[in-house]
């Protein structure tokens, strides 16, 4: 509002008009101090700077008292770009190597859906002895969850129970007991088998699903309940997060895909189209979900925005796990034995990995020839996948190789026991295995010899890898 309309203060205590030799009140503009503050403030959010740099930068903004706004944020960026490439060359060997430009390329190429980094050869088989295992829970653990920065796994089971455990030292630091006694209006926990669990992006929320038809919204850092979404009408069997926001998407027996938003704790909408009991989901950048039909024989690739939905066929036998590698690729397991490798633009799969995990002479609960499929797995944009046979014994490590158009065992790893649900890391550095006596859907068969527990497998370099360019 311009100074004309303003009324004097000395006006306002004698209660009168002002006189007309009065000069209208005008407003204080704001000094340079707090000027230096709000580009500051702007700045160190947009940054991610630590306190001690943020320190420095203050220093240096005092001591340019006559720069202006727009002069201090050019030098604010340029120190700020400078200490990120220093970050970069700290952790590569070649001091030419341009690490603003590899980083900036890496995001371009990730945000398009298009990062495929070959990461794959870097890798050596682990020794067995290096496997960690954490105990805790009762029954079979059917489900894990790692944070985003690796600090802590949560793991889900039959026994209803949700336990947290610190990854360095093993320790078991938090718990979400099981709610079977509990009032049926007012749940505290799960009532049933758990069957998913994921964590948001931002490391703030964890939620889960199971048998009581649930999807339950936790505090990451306390285990303290936030929200509980009833939607779906049967078994939640999968829950997946799309990456950098609180946009989530189930996954049921009742065939149904819900989204949901965690901003607002709403309910957004509901996709139909499986034939079948859903038994996985997955999502990445894009506003798009990876599912796995069971018995409809089928993946299904949902582009929300567009409202439709790919549909591609290429097994024989219920399809029970999926996993996205970028936004072209992703892998799914199958009761037929076979780990196949799909590309979303083509109906059928490149590539399947017939009887990928062969069932030991030894074993004889099962009438097929070849195990169930029961876990799959990929490093986030990358070139290596992992898949788990029912009973072999094994988790299989794949490189996705000729252009992602075959997929190549390179090692294997044994782990007595069904494993049920495979994490990566996001740093690489290890895998985590949830494993149990029996499946986590049902009780065809057990491993009497197994024990139900979740493991961290160690992911070791060669010692002449170095990181793809």
């Amino acid at each position: 509002m311009s100074s004309f309309f303003l009324t004097s203060t000395k006006a306002k205590r004698k209660g009168g008009k002002p006189q007309a030799h009065e000069k209208p009140a005008k407003r204080k503009r704001p000094t340079p101090q707090k000027k230096r503050e709000v580009v500051n403030e702007e700045l160190d959010e947009e940054s991610g700077l630590s306190s001690a740099e943020d320190d420095q930068l203050d220093v240096a903004v005092d001591e340019s008292d006559d720069e202006t706004p727009q002069d201090k944020r050019v030098r604010l960026a340029k120190q700020y770009l400078d200490k990120l490439e220093e970050r970069e060359r700290e952790r590569d060997d070649d001091p030419d190597h341009d690490a603003i430009a590899h980083r900036l390329h890496e995001d371009v190429l990730e945000q398009s859906g298009r990062l495929q980094r070959k990461v794959a050869d870097q890798y050596e088989r682990p020794d067995t002895a290096s496997v960690r295992f954490l105990r805790g829970h009762d029954l079979s653990v059917t489900c894990v969850a790692l944070t985003p920065d690796d600090r802590f796994i949560f793991s889900g089971a039959k026994d209803s129970a949700i336990y947290k455990y610190d990854v360095e030292s093993g320790r078991k630091v938090g718990c979400i007991p099981s709610d079977r006694h509990g009032q049926a209006s007012d749940p505290k926990g799960h009532r049933g088998h758990v069957f998913a669990l994921a964590v948001s992006s931002s490391g703030k929320y964890l939620v889960s699903g199971g048998q009581d038809t649930h999807v339950m919204v936790w505090n990451v850092a306390d285990c303290k309940l936030v929200k509980i979404f009833k939607g779906h009408k049967k078994a939640v069997s999968g829950l997946a997060f799309r990456n950098n926001t609180h946009q989530l998407f189930s996954a049921s027996f009742d065939r149904s895909v819900k989204v949901w938003n965690l901003d607002e704790m709403a309910y957004i909408e509901t996709l139909y189209g499986h034939q079948d009991e859903i038994m996985a989901i997955d999502s990445l950048n894009r506003e798009r979900a990876f599912t796995a039909g069971g018995s409809d024989k089928s993946v299904r690739l949902w582009k929300i925005p567009e409202e439709s939905q790919l549909i591609f066929h290429g097994h024989t036998a219920s399809i029970d796990c999926c996993k996205m590698i970028n936004e072209q690729y992703g892998v799914a397991g199958s009761q037929d034995g076979g780990v196949s490798l799909w590309n979303f633009l083509k109906k059928k799969p490149v590539f399947t990995a017939r009887a990928a995990h062969k069932v030991p002479e030894s074993e004889d609960s099962m009438s097929s020839e070849h195990p169930w499929i029961s876990a799959v797995s990929a490093y986030q944009n990358s070139d290596l996948v992992v898949s788990a046979g029912s009973m072999d014994g094994c988790i299989k490590f794949w490189k996705c190789a000729q252009h992602f158009m075959k997929m190549q065992e390179i090692f294997s790893v044994p782990v007595t026991g069904v494993v049920n649900s495979l994490a990566f890391s996001s740093s690489g550095d290890f895998l985590v295995a949830g494993v149990g006596q029996e499946h986590r859907l049902g009780r065809w068969w057990s491993v009497k010899k197994a024990k139900n527990r979740v493991a961290i497998i160690p992911l070791p370099k060669k010692e002449s890898s170095k990181p793809d360019r």
